[in-house]
């Protein structure tokens, strides 16, 4: 499965949530380094419930809007877990 999310990094707290029909990642973790590209990976597979290595960031590495690959989930898991 293919999950859009929208990534603020540098934020006050952690969360992921759904607005606007457009998944969004919140991370304490600064833009620096690839540092909240690994501090992403990690959340969403610990929010999840699965292995980091079932979560790849597949596009947008240097953007806001990334695109990472999720190995054995479809939508309506993440959904799931979201409500």
């Amino acid at each position: 499965m293919k999950l859009h999310v929208r990534v603020i990094p540098n934020a006050r707290h952690q969360e992921f949530s759904r607005r606007d029909g457009e998944f969004v990642l919140r991370l304490n973790a600064p833009a620096i380094e690839g540092k909240a590209n690994k501090a992403a990976v990690q959340f969403l597979a610990e929010y999840l419930h699965i292995p980091r290595s079932r979560v790849t960031l597949v596009a947008g590495e240097k953007s806001r809007h990334k695109i990472f690959e999720i190995v054995g989930l479809d939508l309506s898991d993440v959904e799931r877990r979201l409500a």
